[in-house]
């Protein structure tokens, strides 16, 4: 990403009038009702219209890893809209905020790092292992692996391969992130579960999505996941009552010499 101030300034995305609002290059009012969700997703990110595999997959990963119960971003959000019952975009900006590089945040990792893998060149598996044996010398987490529920595999995971397979779309980089999953656990000494955030790299990098918007998919697919929890929370409040469970599982230990 470019820093600094800009010689070029303009922008591709859109404008807009009195009478109408262009985005890339056509008339929103024509978009409107004639454009799914998804597919004016990709046309704002790529300025053009998504494969029929694009389109396929990114629904897929989308429905794949909005939901995952009261995981910790969640749980942000929800006390948060206790905090101010009237600030859901606050609620929803903090649950989002918890997207990073343990949870949720790890598809752009692992995409880069099959990316990477794959741009050595040579036998897939020899690649692999030197790539998940690099990650364990320098004591770095292997993005997309391991999992605190789902062992020895993740159905979500399992399931979006399976798709691939029967579209004929498994190509290098799906092929890169099973190398690692048969060779990681012999690796590392531990079985540690090939997980959603290194699927979602895999299959969307084979039909072309862009390395760089890869973390978009689950802050897309999380933000409607936590209109859900906060609709929810509105009649069924767990805010104050996730933060007083959380204060009584925490044991105070006074500082040594206080």
């Amino acid at each position: 990403m470019k820093v600094g101030r800009p010689r070029d300034r303009s922008s591709s995305i859109s404008t807009a009038d009195a009478v109408s609002v262009t985005v890339r290059g056509r008339d929103l009012a024509q978009l409107i009702g004639t454009m799914t969700f998804t597919d004016y997703f990709v046309f704002l990110l790529m300025g053009t219209m998504p494969t029929a595999d694009q389109r396929f997959f990114l629904d897929a990963c989308l429905v794949g890893i909005a939901e995952h119960g009261l995981v910790p971003n969640v749980q942000a959000a929800r006390m948060t809209l206790a905090a101010d019952p009237g600030a859901l975009q606050a609620a929803v900006a903090a649950g989002i905020l918890g997207c990073g590089s343990v949870v949720l945040g790890t598809s752009e990792l692992a995409g880069r790092m099959l990316d990477a893998a794959i741009a050595r060149g040579g036998d897939v598996t020899a690649v692999a292992r030197e790539v998940a044996q690099e990650y364990r010398d320098k004591r770095l987490p292997l993005p997309g692996f391991g999992h605190p529920l789902h062992k020895p595999k993740d159905p979500r995971a399992e399931r979006l391969f399976a798709l691939a397979d029967e579209r004929g779309t498994a190509g290098p980089h799906v092929r890169m992130a099973r190398a690692l999953g048969d060779v990681v656990g012999e690796v590392w000494g531990k079985p540690l579960t090939l997980n959603i955030s290194c699927a979602i790299p895999a299959v969307m990098l084979d039909v072309g999505f862009p390395l760089e918007a890869l973390k978009g998919i689950p802050i897309l697919a999380r933000t409607a996941s936590l209109l859900a929890h906060l609709r929810e929370d509105g009649t069924q409040p767990l805010g104050f009552y996730l933060a007083d469970h959380a204060a009584e599982a925490v044991n105070y230990v006074p500082a040594a010499g206080a």
